[in-house]
C-alpha cells in the first residue's frame, strides 16, 4: 500500500518569547531612508564623512605589518582597556584596567548585562520613552517594565524612582541613556545624576548608563557620567561607535571586577571574543594618532549640524511646536500639537516630500502608544544644506495639516 505523505509542513517550536518579536520602527526606516531621493533625518547614524579613514587605515596597515596574531583568535586586548581606563579619566571616571570588559559595540554591552541580571519575568526600571535596541535586549526575558517619565530640561524623573523603590518595588536594574538621550535629545542635570546614584546605593539596585554620546558634548563643560559617584552600583556602558567607527564593532564597560569573569562567559558563547582585530586598530590608533583633534572636529562640525537644524525648525516649523537645544549626542525631540498623529506625517512626508524621521511612538515601552505627536530629528548624519532642505519639506508638511 503507497505511503500517504501530508500534504501539511510542520514548522520547529519556537520559544515562547518570540511570539512578541517584532521589528522595530528603526528596522523599518533603515529600508524606508536607504531608497533613492529620500532626505532622512531618522536614523541616529554618525557622518561617514567624519569617519578617520586615513589615521583608521594607517593603523591597520601597521598592526598587520608589525603583529603577526593579528588575525588569529585571541583574548580581549590589554593595552586598549589600559587606554578606556585613560579615556574615561579625562570624563572624571576613575577605574581599573580590572574593571574594563571590552564588547563588540555597546549594544552587545547593554545585552551582556541584561542576560546577567535578569531572570525570566523580571522587573527593571527605565523611563517611558526609550532606545529601541534597549528593549529588544529585554524581549527574551518578557520581564515586567517599571517606567516613569522623562523631563525634557532636567532628564529621568528620580523622584518617580524613589517613589517606586520606597513602595517596594525592586526591579533588577535601572536602565538610562544620560547624556544626549536617545529619543528624547536630553542630558540628566548633575542633582538628579547624584540623587539617582544615592538611591541605587540605598536600595541596592545596579544601574546600567548607556553613554555612546558622552564625548560629543557641545557646550563648553561636560557633565560627569554616573559611573563618577559610585564604582559599585553604576555599569557603564561606551562605544568607539559614535567617535571613531560603527563598522568596528568595539565598545566597552566599566563594572565591578567580581562580575567580569560571568561576562566573559557569556560573551564567549556569544561570539567567541570576535571584534579583536578591530581592537588592535583602534588601540593603535589611539596610540599614535591624535583623537583629540578628532574630537575636537567632531565636536565643531555636530555642533554646527545641530544649530543648522535648530535654526531651520525655527523658520520652517509651525509656532505651536516645542522642542530644546541639546547639549550632547545626535538628537532633537520635537513635540507637535496634541492632534497632531507623526506615524500620518510620515506617510505623506515620505510620499509628498520624500524626507524621513521617526516618530515618537516608536519609543514607547509596553505596546503604549505615548508621544504620538512627537518627531525624534537627526541631525548627525546630513549636511547643513541637507539639513536646512529636509526641515524646509517636513515644515511644509506640518503648515499643511494645519
Amino acid at each position: 500500500m503507497p505511503e500517504v505523505v501530508s500534504s501539511i509542513v510542520e514548522k520547529p517550536s519556537l520559544a515562547d518569547w518570540t511570539g512578541a518579536i517584532r521589528r522595530s520602527a528603526l528596522q523599518d526606516m533603515l529600508v524606508e531612508a536607504s531608497r533613492p531621493g529620500i532626505l532622512s533625518l531618522a536614523l541616529g547614524l554618525p557622518a561617514p564623512e567624519l569617519f578617520p579613514t586615513t589615521e583608521l587605515s594607517r593603523a591597520a596597515s601597521r598592526v598587520l605589518a608589525q603583529e603577526e596574531r593579528a588575525l588569529q583568535y585571541s583574548p580581549p586586548l590589554q593595552s586598549l582597556k589600559r587606554q578606556v581606563v585613560e579615556l574615561m579619566a579625562r570624563r572624571d571616571v576613575k577605574c581599573r584596567e580590572e574593571q574594563i570588559f571590552l564588547t563588540a559595540g555597546a549594544q552587545q554591552g547593554i545585552s551582556l548585562l541584561t542576560r546577567l541580571l535578569l531572570n525570566p519575568g523580571g522587573r527593571v526600571l527605565t523611563e517611558e520613552l526609550t532606545y529601541t535596541g534597549f528593549q529588544q535586549a529585554l524581549q527574551p526575558f518578557q520581564p515586567q517594565v517599571l517606567t516613569v517619565p522623562t523631563d525634557l530640561l532636567t532628564g529621568m524623573d528620580v523622584e518617580a524612582v524613589e517613589g517606586l523603590l520606597k513602595g517596594g518595588e525592586r526591579p533588577a536594574f535601572i536602565y538610562t541613556v544620560t547624556n544626549g538621550h536617545n529619543p528624547l535629545g536630553v542630558s540628566m542635570s548633575v542633582e538628579k545624576r547624584e540623587r539617582l546614584v544615592q538611591l541605587a546605593e540605598r536600595y541596592r539596585i545596579p544601574i546600567i548608563e548607556d553613554d555612546p554620546y558622552g564625548f560629543l558634548y557641545y557646550e563648553e563643560a561636560q557633565v560627569q557620567p554616573l559611573r563618577s559617584f559610585s564604582e559599585t552600583w553604576v555599569y557603564h556602558v561606551g562605544s568607539f561607535s559614535k567617535i571613531l567607527a560603527p563598522a568596528l564593532r568595539a565598545g566597552w564597560l566599566v563594572v565591578p571586577e567580581e562580575i567580569i569573569r560571568h561576562l566573559a562567559v557569556l560573551k564567549e558563547s556569544s561570539d567567541i571574543d570576535t571584534t579583536t582585530f578591530s581592537q588592535r586598530i583602534i588601540s593603535n590608533y589611539l596610540a599614535e594618532e591624535n583623537l583629540d583633534t578628532h574630537l575636537l572636529n567632531l565636536r565643531r562640525e555636530y555642533r554646527l549640524r545641530r544649530d543648522t537644524m535648530l535654526e531651520a525648525l525655527e523658520k520652517n516649523f509651525p509656532a505651536e511646536a516645542r522642542w530644546h537645544r541639546p547639549a550632547c549626542g545626535f538628537f532633537v525631540w520635537v513635540e507637535l500639537p496634541e492632534a497632531m498623529d507623526a506615524t500620518h506625517l510620515l506617510k505623506i512626508a515620505l510620499e509628498t516630500e520624500q524626507v524621513a524621521f521617526i516618530p515618537g511612538s516608536a519609543f514607547s515601552v509596553h505596546d503604549r502608544v505615548l508621544a504620538a505627536n512627537c518627531l525624534r530629528l537627526n541631525y548627525s548624519n546630513a549636511t547643513p544644506a541637507r539639513i536646512t532642505d529636509a526641515i524646509a519639506r517636513l515644515g511644509r508638511v506640518l503648515n499643511s495639516q494645519k
